[in-house]
């Protein structure tokens, strides 16, 4: 809060130094003149001022104008082409060290600067986040845009670099705004209500989170850590109200984690919070000596649906295609018998899809990208795992349990990161 006081001190001091850029209009012709502004001038003073009128101006917007906004500065700041070529030549020619700094400073452009100078405003990295959010949306229809968001995304990874990020455990005693937050952003398994919550943190759970020391009470992201005996196979008993005071746990079951800034997509923090809970329980609890998932997967039945006949004959065979064909392009009902009773085939599709279907040689499904990319293995596939209505619609309630042994985390991770191997247990082996 201090800080914030202070930039907006200097904000008020640099806008009466100014006339053009206040002139009470808050439009888009309005913005891109204070982006220009931004841009050339020199002071800090200024510089905070226009950044700080901009973020206001841009928040009055309409969604239409977002666009040609982000349009009109991904066009006038983007790196000059000519120029880049003509620098290029000259220091083929000369070596010059100095040529080759304003040589990488042409290739980046002026976008980045502006992104560097708009995090001068109060509250200035919060707001770029929100602003990154609405970029994402837009960058859906309009793909000319992809550049800018790697420019946001660039910065971003370095100013939420772990090394800057705070751990915290999540305990009742944890500010109550921050509670209220972690129940809205909580995407893999709804929080009702803070009954709800106050049972995962409960003495048999963990709950950890990643903040950034100038986004206040607002998580990251956060992963939450359930105690039990072997890898847990059902979603439900995990959240369930707890009822056996006894339980000799040895494994520590990750069954979500939630990113909670869609500003921060594709800025990776999760793989660095699963290393570091792994650390501080193994710290708290000598006794938990393994570590793994039950985790969703998302798309399932998305993929199962758009496989014709062909297809998925191909993968199981007619027989079991056959055995089967009730779940295609239909809805399957929570607690359908036909889907214990034809597991092992479902389970053969599900390996399949994990292991088989692949973009960009890497495999489709992001949750299973995400844990081999940490060094996870493949552990096994649990049916009926999620018996609600939403676990059905997304995976007919089959969860996939991934197992991190921490003996071989590297090796798994090297062999895959380098060689795409994926690697899997015995149990997985069987329906290859």
């Amino acid at each position: 809060m201090f800080l914030k006081k202070i930039i907006n001190s200097i904000a008020d001091a640099g806008k009466d130094l100014l006339t053009k850029a206040f002139t009470g209009q808050r439009n888009l012709s309005t913005l891109l003149e204070l982006s220009e502004d931004l841009i050339s001038y020199k002071g800090v003073a200024s510089g905070i001022a226009i950044a700080r009128e901009i973020s206001e101006t841009y928040k009055t917007l309409s969604v239409e104008d977002k666009k040609k906004f982000f349009q009109e500065i991904d066009k006038k700041l983007k790196p000059n082409m000519d120029l880049i070529e003509q620098k290029s030549i000259e220091f083929a020619k000369n070596k010059n060290k100095e040529t080759l700094k304003e040589l990488a400073s042409l290739a980046e452009g002026n976008r980045q600067e502006f992104i560097r100078r708009m995090n001068m405003a109060p509250n200035g990295t919060a707001f770029l986040v929100s602003m990154r959010e609405d970029l994402l949306k837009i960058v859906l229809e309009d793909s000319t845009l992809k550049d800018l968001d790697e420019d946001f995304k660039h910065l971003f990874r370095s100013w939420f670099n772990p090394g800057f990020l705070k751990l915290e455990k999540i305990t009742w005693d944890t500010k109550a705004a921050i509670l209220e937050r972690i129940i809205k952003y909580e995407k893999v398994h709804k929080i009702k209500n803070m009954d709800d919550l106050k049972r995962r943190l409960e003495e048999d759970r963990r709950f950890f989170a990643y903040f950034h020391p100038v986004l206040n009470d607002e998580p990251l992201i956060f992963v939450q850590v359930a105690f039990t005996q072997g890898l847990a196979t059902s979603i439900q008993d995990i959240i369930k109200p707890k009822t056996d005071d006894k339980l000799k746990a040895d494994t520590a079951t990750f069954y979500s984690i939630s990113n909670c800034q869609q500003g921060l997509t594709s800025v990776t923090l999760g793989n660095f919070l699963i290393k570091r809970v792994v650390y501080e329980i193994q710290q708290e609890d000598p006794k938990i000596k393994n570590f793994g998932t039950l985790s969703p997967l998302p798309g399932f039945v998305d993929w199962f649906n758009y496989l014709n006949e062909k297809q998925i004959i191909d993968t199981v065979g007619s027989e079991d295609f056959s055995k089967i064909k009730f779940l295609h392009k239909s809805e399957a009902k929570v607690g359908d018998p036909r889907i214990i009773e034809h597991q092992k085939i479902l389970k053969k599709l599900v390996v399949h899809y994990l292991l088989k279907e692949k973009e960009n040689n890497l495999p489709v499904n992001s949750v299973t990208r995400f844990h081999l990319g940490n060094g996870a293995s493949i552990e096994n596939i649990t049916i009926n795992a999620n018996i609600s209505d939403y676990g059905y619609k997304e995976s007919f309630g089959i969860m996939v349990n991934y197992i991190y042994h921490l003996d071989r985390l590297e090796k798994i991770h090297e062999d895959y990161t380098n060689y795409n191997k994926i690697s899997y247990s015995d149990k997985i082996k069987k329906y290859v």
